[in-house]
């Protein structure tokens, strides 16, 4: 099939379900060409190191004038902000051109923050363009609605309130917009059928989970793990990983460090704030930002601990700690998407008092660390291989593509 792949960020090691699902497919023999947005020219190198995996990549940069200026006209209206931030003419203009130029079968469209293209396109007669397949990969309400409440940020808490009511508004209208809709759990997926409107056609909304990059995530040398180091990862520029890293710290490790005072904690992932740069004035914390090699990290620890007290779709950081061998303990909030099993695959700890007390537990037991590990690697090996998850998402392909009834479309209030 020829694919044309519309991303509103680049897609990268970081935003690994566009990056992994551009690669499988490509991979699988299908003829992919990628439409991105880029801010700077580290994305840029990255866009370009997609060509060694599909037939074409073109950029456009999206500067953060441009996003500021989309959101501020946002802002009387009925749209929300996360639906208008990444819209950049220019790439809408280079997709029209692709579309004209070239015979695709199918076009993909990720995440909210890059409907607005795929909206544009499908504003044509069903007859005279691809079908579209919006990736809506987790229900932004759902997410906003959880962080409205247990965010630890003020920020964080302001602007999910303000847009909450919108997003529910507009998510539901989209439903209806689109010839699939993908989500990445089956809570998003009933999350986001909650808010089709009253008498809408029952809308296409099909899970499509995330997988792993098993040749990238490893496990290392069992020698080289720190028996007394902890690691949570993520990006920590975001919200939830923010108020995950708080609430680890201040309410968990107390109570781990006054049984275990060798403990350290090692925070990963790009972009933390300075909230979470402070938090490595403990000497038992490391706050590393932005690292070349995460897996590193993930192989030398002893446990991956992941206290998410909110959030949606699959929580990357756990399955990758899992093809890296390492044990996690997550909440019930970071599973209800896998079907691992908790007890055998991970632990599942809910509240500052039984996460602590998990901890204190495996750190003491290394055996059943090792056994712990060994079954989440097994289990992503079984689920959550990229190469599977895209073969389901080929299928998808082929049954829109032979598909003859277009979504009914309704208009959207600005």
């Amino acid at each position: 099939m020829k694919i044309l792949f519309v991303s509103p960020y680049t897609p990268n090691l970081i935003r690994v379900r566009p990056y992994n699902l551009i690669r499988a497919l490509s991979a699988r023999g299908h003829d992919v060409t990628v439409l991105t947005l880029t801010t700077g020219e580290s994305e840029e190198k990255d866009a370009r190191t997609l060509l060694d995996n599909c037939r074409q990549v073109h950029t456009r940069t999206l500067h953060r004038w441009r996003s500021l200026f989309n959101s501020l006209r946002a802002l009387p209206t009925s749209v929300p902000l996360q639906a208008v931030y990444c819209w950049q003419p220019a790439l809408w203009d280079k997709m029209q051109a692709l579309v004209e130029d070239e015979q695709f079968d199918v076009i993909h469209v990720e995440h909210l923050r890059g409907a607005r293209y795929g909206l544009q396109l499908a504003q044509l007669p069903s007859g005279e363009r691809p079908p579209i397949v919006w990736d809506s990969v987790d229900c932004i309400s759902s997410l906003f609605s959880q962080a409205a409440k247990e965010s630890k940020s003020f920020f964080g808490r302001w602007i999910t309130r303000l847009e909450l009511g919108r997003t529910e508004q507009y998510e539901g209208w989209l439903l209806g917009q689109f010839d699939r809709v993908l989500v990445t759990s089956p809570a998003d997926r009933q999350a986001l059928l909650s808010l089709s409107p009253n008498g809408a056609r029952a809308p296409d909304v099909l899970v499509l989970p995330n997988g792993v990059d098993l040749s990238y995530f490893q496990p290392g040398d069992e020698g080289q793990r720190d028996p007394h180091t902890l690691v949570l990862s993520g990006k920590m520029s975001y919200h939830a990983n923010i108020t995950m890293a708080l609430h680890l710290v201040n309410d968990i490790m107390p109570l781990v460090w006054a049984r275990q005072p060798e403990t350290k904690l090692t925070i990963v992932g790009k972009d933390p704030p300075r909230e979470i740069l402070s938090l490595a004035e403990n000497p038992a914390i490391t706050v590393t930002g932005t690292v070349p090699d995460m897996r590193v990290y993930l192989q030398r620890a002893a446990i991956a601990v992941a206290p998410l007290t909110y959030g949606a779709g699959i929580q990357n950081k756990i399955l990758e700690a899992m093809a890296c061998g390492t044990p996690v303990i997550t909440t019930s909030q970071a599973t209800s998407a896998l079907s691992a099993v908790p007890g055998r695959d991970l632990l599942v700890a809910n509240g500052a008092w039984p996460f602590a007390e998990a901890i204190v537990r495996l750190l003491q037991q290394p055996q059943q660390r090792a056994a712990l590990g060994a079954a989440g690697l097994s289990y992503v090996r079984r689920r959550h291989d990229w190469a599977a998850v895209a073969g389901r998402l080929e299928s998808i392909y082929e049954t829109v593509r032979h598909s003859s009834a277009p979504p009914a479309r309704i208009r959207q209030a600005a």
